[in-house]
């Protein structure tokens, strides 16, 4: 269909009269949290075929959660949702061995990330760890699990679509 004067492919999408086209996409969140669930909840609506990573067995049956990093190619986002956790090292190194388009990990930007020294301690080469983002998502001062959420999930998809909306703070 040929667009006129008076249509706008852009807004046609947002008043349901045409298709977005959303490519195929994955979203990753790793430890069951409440910032987790939210990205879930919000990426599915977004499009993103979701994914829970909860290393801990028990936290695993309780959340629906598979215990690791499943196979992934270059559609996938990965985002940490708690960089407090014993295992954070083990599953940053196992998403940084997959194609994966994106790394991240939750946490304040004042303040070096522990995934640094995890990786380290591991022999994750330099290049490797470079790939991973801190802070994650928009700077618009997020407080509760959704907002930040909502924060990250803008990030990811102003990054994607290679716009400045970006990861600046």
């Amino acid at each position: 269909m040929a667009q006129t004067p008076e249509s706008d492919p852009a807004c046609d999408v947002a008043h349901g009269t045409a298709e977005g086209g959303a490519a195929e996409r994955t979203l990753v969140a790793v430890f069951a949290s409440p910032v987790a669930a939210y990205l879930l909840r919000y990426g599915h609506d977004l499009g993103f075929s979701t994914v829970l990573v909860e290393p801990d067995p028990e936290r695993a049956r309780t959340a629906g959660a598979v215990t690791s990093v499943p196979e992934l190619d270059e559609t996938a986002d990965i985002v940490v949702t708690d960089h407090h956790r014993e295992e954070l090292g083990e599953v940053l190194r196992d998403a940084l061995a997959q194609p994966a388009r994106w790394i991240g990990v939750l946490g304040n930007p004042r303040h070096e990330g522990p995934h640094v020294a995890a990786l380290e301690a591991l022999g994750v080469p330099a290049a490797d760890i470079a790939r991973v983002h801190r802070p994650v998502g928009l700077n618009i001062g997020s407080r509760t699990p959704a907002e930040i959420a909502i924060a990250t999930l803008a990030g990811l998809l102003a990054d994607r679509n290679g716009r400045p909306g970006g990861f600046e703070f």
